[in-house]
């Protein structure tokens, strides 16, 4: 890791705000995740209906996400992201509104989930696509992606710490009031970037046909294909791990909502390390095999926290487990950002988006239901044992994948170096 080149791409002042603006934005979201949660689980006390809330404020970016890749290969990014983080300011406020005075029920939970969900199939692949109008030397831009996973990390350590002691003294619904005032940073952030006007191609093609060709382009490319392919998997079986930490805290390791802050924090400093040491590489070279590694880690991390009882062992094994999954996420999404034909960036970070935000929310239901008849433990280590077949899966390609890569990125005059 090359501690000089961690933060190059804050030296671009539309990075630099952008940057600024969902630090501050992100925390707010993951206080509010873990509120959520909570209050879920406190009114209901079903792993189920944990599951069944994740679901419905992913299952949208299952129908919309591939549709918004194809629609912002045509349209303007940071206007799409004014309208969702708009959007999203007026879901955190009502959520807030309804609990703080009492009216929160679970049915109004599930919808304002859902409307959640529409935001994110737009705002999430959108964040992707804007890397590049931020960051002018295509060299900078896996920094970048690392950058933006460094926000998002940093936030997963600080938002769940905060919120677990801000719950225990005041209550869920400050956690949703104060997610709703930091969308003001970004929304601001935004207002603020001055964006090279882009030309964006004149495209007659349908808005399904404009899809199909798209998913024909990721079947085409068996880099694209592989990595898809593995991070679809490890977001099914193993990323749902977050759906019943609750009951894990509480049930399991005889906790409350500090408990379950101080586990989601240390899967944090996981990932936060991961975000880091991705950011301070030199070259895009290797990284398909720092994405077995980070796939192994993840999931062997996840059996073994399966196998403990103890409050403390499992505190130790949350950052492997933090570290595991986001690291591949991050190589993974760099890959695909230096390997793109740029006509089909935003489908193919739409694909990607669907891979944790539209898969998701199907393994959460299944865990949720799992957990509820054969216990959290249990669901766990099954989950952990798909995520790990899928690793050694992707390892076995390796040595083809790495000459197709390296083929690509000499064809965009990207010559990653040893």
């Amino acid at each position: 890791m090359n501690l000089n080149r961690t933060f190059h791409a804050l030296t671009y002042r539309n990075y630099r705000l952008f940057f600024s603006g969902q630090a501050i934005s992100i925390i707010g979201t993951w206080m509010q995740r873990l509120a959520m949660s909570w209050l879920v689980y406190r009114l209901s006390d079903s792993a189920f209906l944990l599951g069944l809330v994740e679901f419905t404020g992913q299952i949208p970016a299952v129908v919309l996400i591939p549709f918004a890749g194809v629609l912002l290969d045509r349209w303007n990014a940071r206007s799409v992201l004014l309208i969702s983080q708009t959007a999203a300011f007026f879901q955190a406020l009502i959520l807030a509104v309804l609990t703080l005075s009492g009216r929160i029920e679970i049915p109004l939970i599930l919808l304002l989930s859902v409307f959640w969900g529409v935001i994110i199939a737009f705002d999430s692949p959108a964040r992707q696509t804007l890397v590049i109008d931020l960051v002018p030397r295509r060299e900078d831009m896996s920094n970048a992606i690392a950058l933006n996973s460094t926000i998002f990390n940093s936030a997963r350590l600080i938002g769940p710490s905060l919120a677990g002691l801000l719950i225990a003294w005041v209550g869920e619904g400050w956690c949703f009031l104060f997610n709703a005032l930091t969308y003001l940073a970004i929304i601001a952030a935004l207002l603020a970037l001055r964006l090279p006007k882009r030309v964006r191609r004149s495209d007659s093609t349908g808005v399904w046909q404009g899809f199909v060709d798209g998913l024909r382009y990721a079947a085409r490319v068996t880099a694209i294909r592989s990595i898809l392919g593995l991070l679809t998997i490890t977001a099914f079986a193993g990323l749902s791990y977050n759906v019943i930490l609750p009951v894990m805290a509480r049930d399991i390791l005889g906790g409350g909502p500090e408990t379950l802050g101080f586990l989601m924090g240390g899967a944090g400093i996981g990932a936060l390390f991961a975000a880091l040491l991705l950011a301070g590489r030199e070259s895009v070279f290797g990284l398909e095999r720092s994405i077995v590694r980070a796939a192994l880690t993840g999931a062997i991390a996840i059996v073994l926290l399966a196998l403990i009882r103890s409050f403390w062992a499992a505190l130790l094994l949350m950052p492997l487990v933090g570290y595991g999954f986001i690291a591949q996420f991050i190589a993974g999404n760099t890959l695909l950002q230096t390997i793109v034909d740029d006509d089909k960036r935003g489908r193919i970070m739409s694909l990607y988006t669907l891979t944790f935000l539209g898969v998701t929310p199907l393994g959460s239901l299944l865990v949720g239901a799992l957990a509820e008849r054969i216990g959290a433990p249990l669901t766990l280590f099954l989950g952990g044992l798909v995520s790990l077949a899928s690793a050694v899966a992707f390892l076995l390609q390796v040595p083809h994948l790495e000459k197709e890569i390296n083929t690509l990125h000499e064809k965009r005059q990207l010559n990653p170096v040893r």
